[in-house]
């Protein structure tokens, strides 16, 4: 196994569910197969709802215990499927993808994320104190001072003075930050909220979280999809039954064949990946039918559009 260290500014502490623990932070995931149909994929893809890494910022309490040593926990909790009544398996995994760029998820259980929630789905999402829009200024600010290389892909405030971050990296075709992408964000996000707390403009109790979009970001329609057109999505989408006007919902993990703003339109093609695969039998390649099938949808019949992790 191999450990990650790292170094924090001398104000972070790392909590988890407001209980002290030591750095880099437990990460934990939870699998569970959610039920999904579309031709040629009846089966149930594995869903992973998005939760990222996160680095919990807070100020040192000088009366407080010392941080001991950096440790990495990886645990497997196995419950048998008709037992457990609903309960996941959670299991502590840490990832990092191709090109070198770490990404972790916490599977948990929660709602489905959506555009512009200022969380998983990415966008600003204010709880309406009055330090909310200051603290997003500064976060700004923190941005912009790393020459375009980070960018601040969510963005949302809490009522218990908590401020969750989370940032990409704009340089590389994942987005991915690195950790210590996140750890200098964090650390300079930190400082210019200490200053603030300083002169009174934000409270001086402000809990920072700052973590990655996650390894399956929420794609925007439609400014994300020439970024993101080279990577295998996982699509949901709903259809209208011409004869009675109603509609039904289908999802499948799909390539962007092409995209046209004017019209608002995508046209889809199955993915080259295992779910698709065995549809054909095990072990081999798509088939000549499911390469050539294609699907046109609306931007408006689009209801999540995400990165696909194929784990």
């Amino acid at each position: 196994m191999n450990l990650i260290t790292s170094s924090c500014h001398s104000s972070t502490r790392l909590f988890c569910d407001n209980a002290l623990i030591p750095p880099p932070l437990r990460v934990s995931m939870a699998m569970g197969l959610k039920s999904a149909a579309f031709p040629f994929c009846p089966r149930p893809f594995l869903h992973i709802p998005p939760r990222p890494f996160i680095a919990f910022a807070k100020k040192r309490n000088p009366q407080s215990e010392p941080v001991i040593n950096p440790s990495i926990i990886e645990e497997l909790s196995m419950v048998d499927d008709e037992e457990d009544d609903g309960i996941e398996d959670d299991i502590f995994h840490e990832l990092v993808d191709d090109d070198g760029y770490f990404e972790d998820e916490y599977f948990a259980e929660e709602a489905e994320p959506s555009a512009g929630d200022g969380a998983g789905g990415g966008g600003i999402s204010l709880a309406g104190t009055v330090w909310d829009k200051r603290a997003l200024e500064i976060a700004e600010e923190v941005s912009v001072s790393f020459d375009g290389e980070l960018g601040i892909y969510a963005f949302k405030t809490l009522l218990n003075a908590t401020i969750q971050v989370r940032i990409e990296r704009l340089t590389n075709q994942s987005g991915s930050p690195t950790m210590a992408d996140i750890e200098a964000f964090s650390t300079r996000y930190r400082e210019r909220l200490d200053e603030a707390e300083a002169t009174g403009s934000i409270p001086g109790n402000i809990s920072l979280e700052v973590s990655s979009p996650g390894v399956e970001r929420i794609v925007q329609i439609p400014q994300d999809l020439e970024r993101f057109k080279d990577r295998i999505l996982y699509v949901k989408y709903v259809t209208e039954v011409v004869d009675n006007g109603s509609s039904s919902e289908h999802d499948g993990v799909f390539r962007l064949i092409s995209f046209d703003s004017d019209a608002s339109s995508c046209t889809w093609g199955l993915a080259d990946v295992r779910v698709n695969r065995e549809k054909s039998g095990k072990g081999r390649p798509l088939s000549k039918k499911q390469k050539e099938w294609r699907l046109n949808t609306t931007f408006d019949s689009l209801r999540l559009v995400r990165f696909y992790s194929e784990i």
